[in-house]
Protein backbone atom coordinates (compact mmCIF):
# COMPACT_ATOMS: atom_id res chain seq x y z
CA UNK A 1 0.00 0.00 0.00
CA UNK A 2 1.34 3.90 -0.40
CA UNK A 3 1.96 5.56 2.25
CA UNK A 4 -0.47 8.40 3.26
CA UNK A 5 1.09 11.84 2.75
CA UNK A 6 1.98 13.18 6.21
CA UNK A 7 2.94 17.13 6.89
CA UNK A 8 6.67 17.46 7.75
CA UNK A 9 7.22 17.53 11.72
CA UNK A 10 9.02 19.87 13.12
CA UNK A 11 13.25 19.04 13.70
CA UNK A 12 12.49 15.55 11.78
CA UNK A 13 14.91 16.48 9.27
CA UNK A 14 17.71 18.32 11.34
CA UNK A 15 17.70 15.10 13.58
CA UNK A 16 18.60 12.72 10.47
CA UNK A 17 21.48 14.84 10.13
CA UNK A 18 22.47 14.59 13.56
CA UNK A 19 22.01 11.36 14.36
CA UNK A 20 24.50 10.89 10.75
CA UNK A 21 27.26 13.02 12.75
CA UNK A 22 26.95 10.32 15.62
CA UNK A 23 24.61 12.76 18.22
CA UNK A 24 21.35 11.33 19.99
CA UNK A 25 18.70 13.36 19.26
CA UNK A 26 15.11 13.43 21.22
CA UNK A 27 12.21 12.01 19.65
CA UNK A 28 8.61 12.14 20.60
CA UNK A 29 6.55 9.00 21.08
CA UNK A 30 2.62 8.44 20.52
CA UNK A 31 0.73 9.15 23.89
CA UNK A 32 0.52 7.99 26.48
CA UNK A 33 4.38 7.38 25.59
CA UNK A 34 6.66 9.82 26.69
CA UNK A 35 9.37 11.09 24.88
CA UNK A 36 12.47 9.08 23.94
CA UNK A 37 16.28 9.55 23.32
CA UNK A 38 17.90 7.74 20.44
CA UNK A 39 21.65 7.36 18.53
CA UNK A 40 23.61 5.49 16.56
CA UNK A 41 25.79 4.24 19.30
CA UNK A 42 24.96 3.29 23.12
CA UNK A 43 27.81 5.80 24.43
CA UNK A 44 26.09 8.78 22.61
CA UNK A 45 22.75 7.41 24.41
CA UNK A 46 24.44 7.11 28.05
CA UNK A 47 26.36 10.37 27.83
CA UNK A 48 23.18 12.30 27.52
CA UNK A 49 21.87 11.05 30.48
CA UNK A 50 24.92 11.41 32.38
CA UNK A 51 25.22 6.91 32.73
CA UNK A 52 28.47 5.15 32.84
CA UNK A 53 29.50 5.27 29.42
CA UNK A 54 29.35 1.56 29.18
CA UNK A 55 25.67 0.96 30.63
CA UNK A 56 23.57 -1.72 28.67
CA UNK A 57 21.34 0.12 26.42
CA UNK A 58 17.82 -1.32 24.27
CA UNK A 59 18.28 -1.67 20.92
CA UNK A 60 14.99 -0.70 18.73
CA UNK A 61 14.54 -3.59 16.05
CA UNK A 62 12.18 -2.09 13.28
CA UNK A 63 14.16 -2.87 11.01
CA UNK A 64 12.97 -6.39 9.43
CA UNK A 65 16.58 -7.02 8.36
CA UNK A 66 17.89 -6.77 11.58
CA UNK A 67 15.50 -8.47 13.34
CA UNK A 68 16.63 -11.34 11.36
CA UNK A 69 19.88 -11.28 12.23
CA UNK A 70 18.83 -11.10 15.82
CA UNK A 71 16.83 -13.44 16.28
CA UNK A 72 19.30 -16.99 15.77
CA UNK A 73 20.69 -15.68 18.84
CA UNK A 74 17.58 -15.27 21.32
CA UNK A 75 17.06 -18.08 23.55
CA UNK A 76 13.48 -19.17 22.02
CA UNK A 77 11.88 -21.75 20.17
CA UNK A 78 10.87 -20.30 16.96
CA UNK A 79 7.63 -20.75 17.10
CA UNK A 80 7.44 -17.97 19.78
CA UNK A 81 9.30 -15.26 17.40
CA UNK A 82 5.99 -14.34 16.04
CA UNK A 83 4.57 -13.67 19.99
CA UNK A 84 7.78 -11.07 20.69
CA UNK A 85 7.32 -9.54 17.12
CA UNK A 86 3.78 -8.84 18.47
CA UNK A 87 4.64 -7.37 21.72
CA UNK A 88 7.31 -5.04 19.61
CA UNK A 89 4.70 -3.64 17.65
CA UNK A 90 2.11 -2.78 21.07
CA UNK A 91 5.46 -0.16 21.99
CA UNK A 92 6.47 -2.47 24.54
CA UNK A 93 10.34 -3.19 26.04
CA UNK A 94 10.82 -6.58 26.13
CA UNK A 95 14.02 -8.47 27.88
CA UNK A 96 14.59 -11.00 26.13
CA UNK A 97 16.86 -14.48 26.66
CA UNK A 98 20.06 -14.85 24.61
CA UNK A 99 22.28 -17.99 24.32
CA UNK A 100 24.98 -16.03 24.67
CA UNK A 101 26.06 -12.30 23.91
CA UNK A 102 28.68 -12.75 21.30
CA UNK A 103 26.18 -15.05 19.14
CA UNK A 104 24.30 -11.49 18.34
CA UNK A 105 25.04 -8.88 15.57
CA UNK A 106 28.39 -6.51 17.27
CA UNK A 107 26.18 -3.40 17.79
CA UNK A 108 23.26 -5.51 19.25
CA UNK A 109 25.91 -6.86 22.13
CA UNK A 110 26.00 -3.73 24.11
CA UNK A 111 22.13 -4.35 24.40
CA UNK A 112 22.72 -7.37 27.12
CA UNK A 113 22.82 -7.75 30.51
CA UNK A 114 21.65 -10.30 33.34
CA UNK A 115 21.28 -12.91 30.29
CA UNK A 116 18.75 -10.52 28.17
CA UNK A 117 18.73 -8.46 25.40
CA UNK A 118 16.83 -5.32 25.72
CA UNK A 119 14.39 -4.29 23.22
CA UNK A 120 11.72 -2.11 21.56
CA UNK A 121 10.59 -0.85 17.92
CA UNK A 122 10.73 2.93 18.12
CA UNK A 123 9.17 2.93 14.26
CA UNK A 124 6.38 5.65 14.39
CA UNK A 125 4.71 6.83 10.91
CA UNK A 126 4.96 10.41 11.47
CA UNK A 127 8.75 9.89 11.70
CA UNK A 128 8.94 7.42 9.29
CA UNK A 129 12.20 9.05 7.31
CA UNK A 130 14.52 8.55 10.48
CA UNK A 131 13.21 5.04 11.37
CA UNK A 132 13.68 3.58 7.90
CA UNK A 133 16.94 5.69 7.38
CA UNK A 134 18.68 4.56 10.43
CA UNK A 135 17.69 0.52 11.23
CA UNK A 136 20.10 0.42 14.07
CA UNK A 137 19.14 2.37 16.56
CA UNK A 138 19.80 2.56 20.55
CA UNK A 139 17.55 4.34 22.49
CA UNK A 140 16.17 5.01 26.11
CA UNK A 141 13.58 7.75 27.76
CA UNK A 142 14.55 11.56 27.33
CA UNK A 143 15.53 12.18 30.77
CA UNK A 144 18.21 12.10 33.08
CA UNK A 145 18.84 9.31 35.53
CA UNK A 146 16.72 9.64 38.64
CA UNK A 147 14.50 11.76 36.84
CA UNK A 148 11.05 11.51 35.49
CA UNK A 149 10.51 10.68 31.39
CA UNK A 150 9.97 13.67 29.60
CA UNK A 151 5.68 14.23 28.41
CA UNK A 152 6.39 17.21 26.04
CA UNK A 153 9.39 18.68 24.05
CA UNK A 154 9.69 21.18 26.66
CA UNK A 155 10.10 18.87 29.37
CA UNK A 156 12.89 17.44 27.37
CA UNK A 157 14.59 20.23 26.91
CA UNK A 158 14.80 21.39 30.02
CA UNK A 159 16.56 18.06 31.28
CA UNK A 160 18.48 17.44 28.16
CA UNK A 161 19.45 20.83 27.29
CA UNK A 162 17.86 22.98 24.67
CA UNK A 163 20.77 22.81 22.29
CA UNK A 164 20.32 18.64 22.11
CA UNK A 165 18.75 18.05 18.37
CA UNK A 166 14.95 17.32 18.79
CA UNK A 167 12.11 16.42 17.21
CA UNK A 168 8.78 18.11 18.55
CA UNK A 169 5.90 16.33 18.23
CA UNK A 170 3.46 18.05 20.77
CA UNK A 171 1.12 18.82 17.87
CA UNK A 172 0.99 14.80 17.52
CA UNK A 173 0.58 13.65 20.51
CA UNK A 174 -2.43 14.29 23.66
CA UNK A 175 -1.98 16.62 26.12
CA UNK A 176 -5.14 15.35 28.21
CA UNK A 177 -3.45 11.76 28.47
CA UNK A 178 -0.95 10.82 31.27
CA UNK A 179 2.11 10.20 29.73
CA UNK A 180 4.98 7.58 30.98
CA UNK A 181 7.71 5.46 29.87
CA UNK A 182 7.11 1.97 28.26
CA UNK A 183 6.02 -0.97 30.40
CA UNK A 184 8.85 -3.57 30.73
CA UNK A 185 8.12 -7.09 30.29
CA UNK A 186 10.44 -10.04 30.91
CA UNK A 187 10.53 -13.00 28.34
CA UNK A 188 11.66 -16.53 29.84
CA UNK A 189 13.12 -19.37 27.50
CA UNK A 190 10.14 -21.20 27.65
CA UNK A 191 7.77 -17.65 26.45
CA UNK A 192 6.42 -16.96 29.91
CA UNK A 193 6.16 -13.51 30.27
CA UNK A 194 6.47 -11.84 33.73
CA UNK A 195 6.20 -8.12 35.14
CA UNK A 196 9.13 -5.98 35.11
CA UNK A 197 8.29 -2.07 35.12
CA UNK A 198 4.76 -0.34 35.26
CA UNK A 199 4.87 1.72 32.06
CA UNK A 200 2.16 3.37 30.06
CA UNK A 201 0.63 0.53 27.99
CA UNK A 202 -0.62 -1.56 31.80
CA UNK A 203 -1.74 2.10 32.71
CA UNK A 204 -3.81 2.80 29.52
CA UNK A 205 -5.00 -0.63 30.18
CA UNK A 206 -6.96 -0.58 33.10
CA UNK A 207 -5.91 -3.41 34.66
CA UNK A 208 -3.51 -4.10 37.46
CA UNK A 209 -0.37 -5.04 36.20
CA UNK A 210 -0.28 -8.81 36.23
CA UNK A 211 -3.70 -9.17 34.80
CA UNK A 212 -2.22 -6.77 32.00
CA UNK A 213 1.03 -9.34 31.51
CA UNK A 214 -1.16 -12.59 31.31
CA UNK A 215 -3.58 -10.89 28.50
CA UNK A 216 0.02 -10.25 26.78
CA UNK A 217 0.24 -14.30 26.66
CA UNK A 218 -2.89 -14.55 24.61
CA UNK A 219 -2.00 -11.76 22.49
CA UNK A 220 -2.61 -11.61 18.30
CA UNK A 221 -0.21 -12.25 16.22
CA UNK A 222 -1.27 -10.37 13.57
CA UNK A 223 -2.27 -7.08 15.16
CA UNK A 224 -1.93 -7.34 18.36
CA UNK A 225 -3.67 -7.41 21.61
CA UNK A 226 -5.61 -4.18 22.58
CA UNK A 227 -3.67 -2.30 20.12
CA UNK A 228 -5.65 1.38 19.26
CA UNK A 229 -6.58 2.79 15.86
CA UNK A 230 -3.41 4.64 15.23
CA UNK A 231 -1.72 1.99 16.63
CA UNK A 232 -3.52 -0.09 14.36
CA UNK A 233 -2.74 2.04 10.77
CA UNK A 234 1.00 2.76 12.19
CA UNK A 235 1.42 -0.95 12.36
CA UNK A 236 0.10 -1.50 8.98
CA UNK A 237 1.77 1.22 6.85
CA UNK A 238 4.63 -0.49 9.05
CA UNK A 239 4.71 -3.88 7.30
CA UNK A 240 3.68 -3.05 4.03
CA UNK A 241 5.70 0.17 3.77
CA UNK A 242 9.54 1.14 4.35
CA UNK A 243 12.20 -1.12 5.99
CA UNK A 244 9.80 -2.05 8.58
CA UNK A 245 8.70 -5.71 9.69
Amino acid sequence: MAETHRPAVPGLDAACRALARGQAVIVPNPSPMTYGLVATSASAVNTVKGRPIDQAVAVSLHDQGEWRRVTPALDLPDELLPMIDALLRERLSLLVPVRGAARLPAWAQSAVQGGHVAMFSGWWAPLAPLWNRFPRLYGSSANRTGQPPAASAADAASMLGADLPMIDGDALRDPRRVHAASTVVRVTPDGTLSPHRRGAQDAASGLDFDAYVQRLASIEIDGGAGADADADADAEVHRNGGTGR
